[in-house]
């Protein structure tokens, strides 16, 4: 009744697309992330595209910078948590300046994109 497995055998009933779901979650995000921005961009003007922009490239601009794949700043630019304090901080806090908020929305909007593509953290 013993059967032998190889190692490297996937344990049954798991899905090579499981993570299709998640894509699909991350890509409607990030959607909705792109348009919200390009929505507060069009209200406030230049100032609050230029701060989307500047952070939806912000990835790139880290790399370029020397930022690897194992580095400090390479896992601070790619995680969720960061922009996302951004965007709920400026909601319920005292500051009003609109650059700042879409700034957090340009910044997770790329994560967003990255994870639909499969490229960064998961």
């Amino acid at each position: 009744m013993t059967a032998e497995h190889a190692p490297d055998d996937a344990p049954q009933g798991v899905s090579d697309d499981v993570g299709l779901p998640r894509k699909i979650g991350w890509g409607t995000f990030g959607l909705f992330l792109v348009a919200f921005a390009a929505f507060e961009s069009f209200k406030y003007g230049l100032p609050t595209t230029g701060a989307a922009l500047l952070f939806f490239a912000l990835p790139d601009l880290a790399r370029l910078a020397g930022a690897r794949s194992p580095g400090v700043l390479y896992q601070a630019v790619n995680r969720v948590w960061i922009p996302l304090v951004v965007i709920v901080g400026y909601t319920f806090g005292p500051i009003v300046w609109p650059p700042l908020f879409t700034a957090g929305l340009g910044w997770l909007a790329r994560i967003a994109v990255q994870r639909t593509f499969g490229r960064g953290r998961v």
